[in-house]
């Protein structure tokens, strides 16, 4: 497997999350769920009246795959980010399709903080520096995870363009930190890095060598800092580098015996179902690690899980799209999409532009 079938395996994942999500979104009543779509959903489903998204169709995406097309676009576009083009984007492709409200616009639903952000530009005509909503959730790292793949090998470039695109909508500086860690974690992955216990120390490695924007005071695998060392804060630094040690912990927890979450769908409730970015993270990171080589089945266990299972299953299908590549996801879920060529042309496209 090389990188390029990691990095199309991440996109292609991430897009099939979406989709699958689609149908059975935010059902926090599991009864519910079950009464709707059964006690296990295997594949692309239509949502029913009265729901999300209720005029679309199976295997149609969301308005989070929308919003991430038009991310790998102008990145193709560009060769790269180039933020002024990726408003102009939003300005012209995607909010012209909305009126402010929730159940409106591509995909038929439209998230808290773009949302908010639609309203400063369109209605207050605030300019792009001066817009950003509070909203919590993983609504950036949906789209960001292009520039993961894009600077999977350079990630100073990575962590500059997750940040600047992040705030454009989310002005959350935990939220921010979450969201590089989550895009330096994909590209490790792409590079053929495992998610396991000894992520968090290449990250911190990478911290340390000033190519991660984190403040970090401690030693090597987080020992007490040496007599004399210099606190290296300053302007700029994300305030700790918890958000790249989390994903060590939940790989662990994916891998110790003593550990049991049973069935695996079960994470939405340990780690909780709403859809702060607090809950998605840690749950995406377990069954990525859990399910390393079972796309399948880390998918579903993603989806099955209820509450914002879409965002779940963006970001779990991503991260073992990227340890499994493109050539062993079930053809099946590929086949389902009802935008496959478009999607398989855009990632193959920026596949070959990776730096």
């Amino acid at each position: 497997m090389d990188m390029k079938d990691r990095a199309q395996g991440a996109i292609v994942g991430a897009f099939i999350g979406d989709a699958l999500a689609l149908g059975p979104h935010w059902y926090y009543d599991l009864d519910e769920q079950y009464k709707d779509y059964g006690e296990w959903i295997t594949t692309y489903k239509n949502p029913k009246k009265g729901r999300y998204h209720e005029h679309e169709k199976a295997g149609n995406q969301s308005q989070a795959g929308y919003i991430l097309k038009l991310m790998i676009k102008s990145i193709l576009d560009n060769n790269g980010y180039k933020q002024e083009d990726f408003c102009k984007k939003l300005d012209e492709d995607l909010f012209k399709k909305l009126d402010g409200t929730p159940t409106n616009g591509p995909g038929g639903y439209t998230s808290q903080s773009i949302r908010e952000v639609y309203r400063q530009r369109v209605e207050q005509k605030l300019s792009w520096e001066e817009v950003g909503s509070r909203a919590d959730t993983t609504e950036a790292i949906e789209r960001t995870l292009a520039l993961a793949v894009k600077y999977a090998l350079t990630p100073q470039k990575l962590a500059k363009s997750i940040s600047f695109n992040t705030f454009l909508t989310q002005v959350d500086d935990v939220v921010g930190s979450m969201s590089v860690a989550y895009g330096a974690v994909l590209a490790q992955l792409i590079q053929g890095e495992k998610l396991d216990k000894d992520i968090s120390n290449k990250l911190m490695k990478l911290v340390k060598n000033g190519d991660l924007p984190f403040h970090a005071v401690t030693s090597d695998n987080l020992q007490p800092p040496k007599p004399g060392s210099k606190d290296p804060s300053n302007v700029g630094l994300f305030a700790s580098p918890d958000a790249l040690l989390s994903p060590s912990y939940m790989a662990q927890a994916a891998n110790d015996n003593d550990i049991k979450i049973e069935p695996a769908w079960k994470v939405s409730l340990v780690y909780g179902m709403p859809c702060a970015i607090y809950h998605i993270l840690p749950a995406s990171y377990y069954l990525a690690a859990r399910f390393k080589d079972d796309f399948e089945s880390g998918i579903l266990n993603a989806l099955n899980g209820g509450g914002q299972n879409q965002a779940r299953s963006i970001l779990t299908g991503a991260l073992i799209g990227a340890q499994v590549g493109l050539k062993n996801i079930p053809k099946r879920f590929i086949d389902g999409l009802n935008e496959k060529d478009e999607i398989l042309e855009l990632t193959k496209k920026l596949s070959d532009i990776i730096e």
